[in-house]
């Protein structure tokens, strides 16, 4: 391993259906996996999955998502060392669960974490958010949109490690999955115990995905996302590392989209009328079963 330490995670996908628009629940498996790691700065190398199959599901779609769980592999660089498949009875699985074990390596020389993070720095996200919610939601309820977005389900260790070496001043990575990214910088800004103030205007959110999520009541800040890391960086290096993302097909939208200041832990939305709004964690699960 050359020195460095070792990363280990593991996670349960449930996501319902099992194919939506973009994804599937093993390419979701994969990328999930993948992109914890990938946020911790460690290199994935391995993985082990366990099928949980509900009696009668048609093999055609166990073998449409095992065919897309190991071309997700390949494209993360990823080897699926072990794994294990269990059946259940009719209504115990609804369909198909996968648990994953994903290991990585991280340099010895690399530290990411919220002691890290100093009032200035900023915050970037990689890109449009919002998108995996709503795609999995227009498929589940049979909406029949035709605009409706795609899920950004993918692994980012491609685009996060060449990053992670080309800046050093990326203070911390999270990947904005449950609760998106208002939960998720509600947990940094109180675990770093900083204020985060975030400009509504500037937050990537692609017109179909608002114009949906309007209409539905839901706000995109809160929407889970699959393929989108958040970054908290030294601000001198923030709009370097933006261009850096933008040069990537999964980094296309990135934008600063905050700063990071001295405080107890909120968050802080500057709204697009001139308001200020308050963002907490999210509160019960308006979305289930996403991922």
């Amino acid at each position: 391993m050359g020195g460095g330490r070792l990363a280990l995670t593991t996670d349960s996908f449930v996501v319902t259906p099992l194919f939506f628009r973009g994804g599937d629940i093993g390419k979701l498996a994969v990328s999930g996996t993948v992109n914890d790691l990938a946020v911790s700065g460690a290199r994935p190398l391995y993985l082990t999955v366990g099928f949980i199959l509900e009696e009668g599901l048609p093999l055609a779609a166990l073998e449409r998502v095992v065919a897309s769980l190991a071309a997700t592999a390949r494209q993360a660089g990823v080897t699926v060392v072990a794994g294990d498949t269990k059946v259940v009875g009719r209504g115990q699985a609804d369909g198909l669960f996968i648990n994953t074990t994903g290991l990585g390596v991280i340099p010895p020389d690399r530290d990411l974490g919220y002691h890290r993070i100093r009032p200035g720095d900023a915050v970037v996200i990689s890109g449009y958010v919002g998108d995996h919610g709503l795609a999995v939601l227009a498929e589940r309820k049979e909406l029949g949109i035709l605009e409706a977005p795609e899920s950004d389900c993918a692994p980012l260790a491609g685009i996060i490690l060449p990053l992670l070496e080309e800046f050093p001043g990326i203070r911390l990575l999270r990947d904005p999955t449950r609760g998106g990214v208002a939960t998720t910088l509600k947990e940094i800004a109180v675990a770093a115990k900083v204020d985060v103030w975030l400009e509504e205007e500037v937050i990537p959110v692609r017109p179909q995905c608002r114009a949906l999520a309007e209409m539905l009541g839901l706000d995109p800040l809160y929407l889970a996302n699959e393929g989108k890391f958040l970054a908290v960086v030294e601000a001198d290096q923030a709009s370097a590392l933006v261009e850096a993302v933008r040069t990537h097909p999964l980094g296309e939208a990135a934008a600063v989209i905050g700063r990071v200041q001295a405080g107890e832990g909120r968050v802080l939305l500057r709204t697009a009328y001139g308001g200020t709004r308050r963002l907490e964690m999210l509160a019960g699960a308006p979305l289930p079963r996403i991922c």
